[in-house]
């Protein structure tokens, strides 16, 4: 079925409408409504740009040079950085809070896990322009990105390169592995990962892993964050509205911990659960997980450019690992939400629409530009 332009943003729409709907009910009996509408309306802008920039192309050679100028101005923005003013983009030993990242790249970015986060993506993007428009260009760009992580020192974030490339390779090849890797592996890692910060026997299993049990200090957060969800597990605290507040820093008894003083959960599933309880979360995984494994069969059958879907799939597939260990979604600083937003987006325009050729001389009110 063919639709507009108009038609094709913010999909699926009742879905999401829902979504908005109960984090609205939940802020508005939260402890802050105020602050839980602001930062709600924020992330429908953010949502709503994310999905309308995927319109403006007007074919998918014009999104290919769109997007290599994105990338290389964003490499170019950060190597500057690292060498006209080092004092800014790269790690200090002055930094009082993290002085172990002295001498880690992190160019404009806020932190080095934020650059790390963007470099993989930037070199599935050098990976996609290899492939489709320019192999020279893309190859500077994915060299670029894999020195800039390198150098950046994101163990988590380097691992999950080759990682993801694996998972995304038998994701494509096989169908009946969709799932159990959508969604069984955030879900393995996050019982495994969690459960260590809660169960003794699971953290005794962990550590025999020879795996950081505590997850570079997460733990703490994860212990907190639990407590704090046992207390309100159907309608969570209101919409970014619990880390850093004067309840939490103050209030004394089971949260006695360094962990009061987190700005988030660093683990976005348990960040949903936090702002909007269960349902919240049964949300965001229909949302981000189940619905993009649809979406892909349905691009793969209506024959669109399955370099694109790939490009998709691969930044979709980071993002829902990635947010295991950082508080991703509707995270309105760094690259990676929307980015992730233009994954899943994307993936949904793949399967409901067509896209332009490049050259085409004319187009159809049904064709939706990638």
């Amino acid at each position: 079925m063919e639709s507009s332009g108009a038609q094709l943003l913010l999909q699926p729409r009742m879905l999401l409408v829902l979504m908005l709907a109960w984090f609205s009910l939940v802020s508005m009996i939260g402890h802050d409504p105020a602050s839980a509408f602001r930062r709600i309306v924020f992330a429908v802008l953010v949502c709503f740009s994310a999905s309308a920039m995927l319109l403006l192309p007007r074919s998918e050679t014009q999104f290919a040079r769109l997007l290599s100028l994105g990338v290389l101005l964003a490499l170019a923005l950060s190597y500057f950085g690292v060498v006209a003013l080092p004092g800014r983009a790269i790690h200090q030993a002055s930094d009082t809070l993290e002085t172990a990242l002295a001498g880690q790249w992190r160019g404009h970015f806020g932190h080095k896990n934020t650059a790390s986060a963007a470099m993989v993506i930037i070199a599935f993007c050098g990976l996609y322009v290899m492939r489709t428009w320019s192999r020279g260009l893309g190859l500077l760009v994915l060299a670029l990105a894999v020195v800039f992580l390198f150098k950046a020192g994101g163990k988590s974030a380097s691992a999950m390169l080759p990682l993801i490339l694996t998972l995304a390779w038998l994701f494509e090849r096989w169908r009946f592995l969709r799932a159990p890797i959508a969604i069984g592996g955030p879900l393995g890692f996050n019982l495994l990962a969690v459960g260590a910060a809660v169960f003794e026997p699971i953290r005794n299993l962990v550590g025999g892993l020879g795996v950081d049990a505590t997850f570079t200090n997460r733990a703490d957060v994860w212990r907190l964050a639990m407590q704090a969800i046992a207390e309100k597990p159907l309608t969570g605290y209101g919409f970014q509205v619990f880390w850093q507040t004067d309840t939490l820093r103050y209030g004394g008894g089971d949260v006695e911990t360094w962990a009061v003083t987190a700005s988030h959960s660093h683990n976005a599933y348990i960040e949903a659960l936090i702002n909007a309880g269960v349902p919240g979360l049964v949300f965001i995984v229909i949302w981000l997980l189940v619905l993009p494994i649809a979406d892909v069969h349905r691009a793969e059958a209506g024959g669109n450019d399955p370099m694109l879907t790939r490009l998709f799939i691969r930044i979709w597939l980071f993002s829902i690992y990635s947010s295991c260990l950082e508080s991703t979604f509707f995270s309105n600083t760094g690259p990676l939400w929307f980015t992730m937003l233009l994954a899943v987006f994307g993936l949904r325009l793949q399967a409901r629409a067509s896209l332009v050729a490049a050259g085409a001389g004319h187009r159809r009110e049904a064709l939706a530009h990638a």
